[in-house]
């Protein structure tokens, strides 16, 4: 146990003694399994549990007198257990909050009656006692670097010495060596599970950096140079002494905004050390994966101008972000040469030479005898390509002779399936043909075209070539004609169908693009669309509604859609029998109800009904997403939310919490979350046992998902029931390391959430504080550039300042000038927290004095005339504590605070009325001690 701890445990950089345990998943395996050996030492070893330590075990415990019951004596705040050793002492004594345990037995009992937070119990034991088999065994059994002879000399000592004790002493020796290999062979199987950092990916970084540094505002660093120009043979430059830590090279980066740091790079990671003019190996910051990572927590001049280089380098990469080019996505293969290719290629290659013969009949009946073989099959497809009937069919395109065309376009719409036959018949220029057909007086030859098209345009180049020809123009006309709320189709009506169904499908491939979206619109495609969604006939309806689904994430696309009556078809047709159908619909429906009058109107049609009802088809993975997200952003309606609970939609999104892929899951966390409006909603979810998968969800990586459910456990904690059981399941911990999280929306949320946890924990202060660096950390998201996360945390802090221990430890992080440096905002919800948050911390010391010194009195004055009522309630309460002060009443009063206090007095909200009524007071107060001091 004493090697683990000091090799494998990971401490923060207080340094050896005074260091504490870090809250990381490696360290919460450790101490589960030494709590659990721990636990069943007094059943599994009852001789060996009754060993009395050579010196007791002592640490400050979160227990009190009232957990010890049955073989204790209790005399007010002293607890001694009535089983004692031969010295007479007992074996456990609890003074105030000190504890001493002096055998295994007492401590496995400690464990076992502090069910809730026995980690805490391990954590606080392990810490104050960092060898603890020096204590339990005496010192000649200490943790030594090196080899460890330890075991031989005690074999030595049992073989001279025939005392019972040495005996007892080898066995619980044995013991603790065998839980120290588990150990350790448990954090070598976490360690090599994370991503290592090796010499040749810190070079690349490193000179990838250096090319965007140098002298000038737009340059991400000033310079970034190694401390050493010697490279060992193994690709590292620290020396052979510190290799042995895995530590790779050292750095000197100079930000443009902070002073020079100098980092260590080791395949751990990249974290901040000691050194300044010469190194200083001690780490002196939390561990990054790159220096990328490390460098965006230090230096927000460097976030900027990152992003710009990012921005300037893929601006022309991609044409929409909602454009996935999904051919690229998969490995392009190629045929291998073999002597054993089967009869089908031959087959193949002997028609060849008929369709290169320049005789219309024998083309034709080549064409029909190689659609005879099964073009479905992918040695027949790469046949035609290889041995140049692609050239042959694309150039038949491009002659007079209908019956050759139709029967070149039935083989290419059946070989396009295939990744490598698209990409050549782009190469090959047959797109710019296919789209010339479209306007052939053939009804037939243009569905080919358009349905061959559909099939190639599933990636960037091909989209581009049908909208730069003209395609998407031609193909939006296949949509007009007069049949389209027919039932029973006669002949010619059945025909404008069919024409109308492929340039729709043409349409749906081409809409993956925004610039395509915008051509469609363009050329009058919404119209037609919207009365295509009228129809009865599912073959058109599926291609219809994959566009509008494309296209709803356009806001024009989303009017469009919201006044031309669409979506009471969408909601029609989520009743469907056919699952791609209602699919699609609710994925239409899913980005369309972003919008207020579309949530409204999804609601009044019906709609909301049959997305309860689909949510049983739980097998369907695409349809699950496309629901669960359309009844997520329907949520964000109060009234909706309501229906919802009719239909028991929270108990059935519950049900569906475990098991589902991600996808799936951010948007039933995200319906939760909106759910969770209602209270009997967060009831609900308690009940139903849906508390503990969200909690665990939070130690994902997911970022989208880390949002969702930051929000949900946050509004479930607003409940005081279901606060008890996230803390029991350490939820609060999680949210707390969730601020770390690099992107911005994971951090806001995770502080708005700690909010409520505060309010209904049941010992708030001390909840906080056992949080290792918790309080720092919140301290430091004051120098965030996003607003949002500014506010959360302004509001997080409002809560922790409500307790007078932990408000001491945020003015001694530095919380007052950090705040005053936000005062310049415009942005009403910041103003209305950092207010607050103001208010609450002026009851500390000086700090009302500070807030004066820091300049933040006078822009606050000015929130008062903030058109937010939240934001006159929450000034005027901090003006008021901070009127406490003599010369920043005289900076309030400059300023002009008593007129615009003034009408606040006679304001209904009892709250703002006493608060400007009271600063007023306080000002008034001063001018006239100043008055009498003046003229006695």
């Amino acid at each position: 146990m004493g090697a683990a701890l000091a090799r494998a445990a990971q401490w923060t950089a207080a340094g050896s003694g005074t260091g504490t345990l870090e809250i990381t998943p490696l360290n919460e395996s450790l101490l589960n399994q030494i709590v659990k050996f721990a636990e069943d030492f007094s059943t599994r070893h009852p001789q060996e549990a009754a060993f009395v330590f050579r010196e007791p075990l002592e640490w400050k415990t979160q227990l009190g007198c009232s957990a010890f019951g049955e073989g204790y004596e209790i005399d007010e705040a002293t607890v001694q257990s009535e089983a004692k050793g031969e010295d007479g002492q007992p074996l456990l004594l609890l003074t105030a909050s000190n504890i001493k345990v002096r055998n295994f037995d007492q401590l496995s009992h400690l464990l076992q009656i502090n069910v809730d937070k026995k980690l805490k119990e391990a954590q606080a034991c392990l810490e104050a006692n960092r060898d603890p088999i020096v204590k339990i065994l005496g010192p000649e059994y200490g943790t030594v670097e090196g080899e460890d002879t330890s075991m031989l000399r005690l074999l030595e000592k049992m073989k001279e010495d025939d005392d019972p004790q040495t005996e007892m002493k080898m066995k619980i020796a044995i013991l603790l060596h065998q839980l120290d290999m588990q150990l350790l062979n448990s954090s070598l199987k976490h360690i090599s599970q994370d991503v290592r950092l090796n010499p040749a990916a810190v070079n690349n970084e490193v000179n990838l950096l250096k090319n965007f540094s140098g002298k000038g505002e737009d340059t991400v660093l000033e310079s970034l140079e190694y401390t050493s120009d010697y490279t060992f043979s193994n690709g590292c430059r620290a020396p052979p002494w510190r290799q042995v830590h895995g530590e790779i090279c050292y750095l000197i980066i100079k930000p443009h905004d902070t002073d020079p740091l100098c980092i260590t790079c080791s395949t751990a990671g990249v974290f901040l050390n000691g050194g300044k003019d010469e190194i200083d190996y001690e780490r002196k910051s939390d561990v990054y994966k790159d220096i990328v990572t490390f460098l965006r927590e230090r230096s927000p001049k460097f976030v900027e101008n990152m992003a710009n280089k990012m921005s300037d380098m893929f601006e022309e990469v991609s044409e929409s972000s909602s454009e996935t080019d999904e051919d690229e996505e998969q490995p392009v293969r190629h045929q291998e040469g073999s002597t054993d290719l089967p009869s089908e290629y031959w087959g193949i290659q002997k028609l060849a030479k008929y369709l290169r013969g320049g005789n219309p009949t024998a083309t034709v009946i080549a064409l029909c005898a190689m659609r005879d073989f099964n073009l479905a099959q992918e040695t027949c497809q790469l046949a035609i390509r290889d041995i140049g009937c692609l050239e042959v069919l694309i150039n038949l395109l491009d002659t007079e002779e209908i019956k050759c065309q139709i029967g070149s376009l039935k083989i290419l719409k059946e070989i396009s399936q295939n990744i490598l036959i698209r990409h050549a018949i782009v190469d090959l220029e047959g797109l710019q043909i296919m789209v010339k057909i479209l306007d052939s007086p053939d009804t037939d030859l243009k569905c080919l075209a358009a349905e061959t098209i559909a099939n190639v345009a599933r990636f960037k180049r091909a989209r581009s070539t049908v909208r730069h020809y003209g395609g998407i123009k031609r193909l939006v006309g296949l949509l007009d004609c007069t049949s389209v709320r027919s039932t029973a189709l006669i002949p010619y009506q059945a025909k404008d169908t069919e024409k109308a169904r492929c340039g729709a499908l043409a349409l749906w491939s081409c809409s993956k693009s925004t610039k395509n979206k915008e051509a469609i619109r363009k050329a009058g495609g919404i119209p037609l669309l919207a009365k295509w969604l009228k129809s009865s006939h599912v073959d058109i309806l599926t291609p219809v509604v994959g566009i509008l689904q494309e296209c709803a994430s356009e806001p024009s696309y989303r009017l469009a859609i919201r006044t031309e009556g669409m979506i009471e078809n969408l909601v029609k047709n989520l009743s469907s029998e056919h699952e791609e159908l209602q699919m699609h619909c609710a994925s239409a429906i899913f980005k369309c109800a972003e919008d207020k009058e579309t949530r409204d109107l999804v609601r009044q049609h019906g709609g909301l009904q049959p997305l309860s009802v689909l949510l049983n088809n739980s097998e369907n993975k695409k349809l699950l997403a496309a629901v669960t997200g359309a009844i997520w952003k329907c949520a964000i309606s109060a009234e909706n939310v309501s229906k919802f609970h009719e239909y028991k939609v929270t108990e059935a999104l519950v049900g569906l919490l475990t098991d589902q892929p991600e996808e799936v899951l951010v948007n039933i966390v995200g319906a939760l979350g909106e759910c969770c409006q209602e209270p009997v909603n967060r009831s609900i979810i308690r009940k139903c046992g849906g508390i503990p998968p969200l909690v665990k969800l939070l130690t994902g990586t997911n970022q989208a998902l880390l949002v969702n459910v930051t929000k949900a456990v946050g509004a479930c904690a607003t409940e005081p029931e279901n606060m008890m059981i996230i803390d029991r399941l350490d939820g609060v911990r999680l949210l707390w390391s969730l601020l770390k999280n690099p992107n911005a929306d994971v951090q806001a949320n995770a502080a708005w959430a700690i909010c409520p946890c505060i309010e209904n924990a049941k010992d708030a202060g001390e909840m906080v504080r056992s949080f290792v660096g918790g309080l720092e950390l919140i301290v430091n998201l004051l120098k965030s550039k996003n607003k949002e996360v500014l506010a959360s945390v302004c509001a997080a802090i409002t809560n922790i300042a409500k307790d007078e221990e932990n408000l001491a430890v945020i003015t001694d992080h530095g919380v007052v000038p950090l705040l005053s440096k936000l005062v310049n905002t415009n942005n009403d919800k910041l103003r209305h927290h950092l207010a607050d948050a103001i208010s609450h911390c002026c009851m500390w010391g000086n700090n009302r004095v500070t807030f004066g010194e820091n300049k933040a009195v006078a822009p606050l004055v000015h929130y008062l005339k903030s058109n937010d009522p939240l934001v006159h309630r929450a000034t005027a309460q901090a003006l008021y504590q901070l009127s406490e002060d003599p010369s920043n009443c005289i900076t309030m009063h400059e300023n002009g605070v008593v007129k615009l206090l003034l009408a606040m007095v006679g304001s209904t909200d009892e709250t703002l009325q006493e608060a400007a009524a009271g600063c007023i007071a306080n000002i008034r107060r001063l001018a006239l001690a100043t008055e009498k001091a003046k003229y006695g």
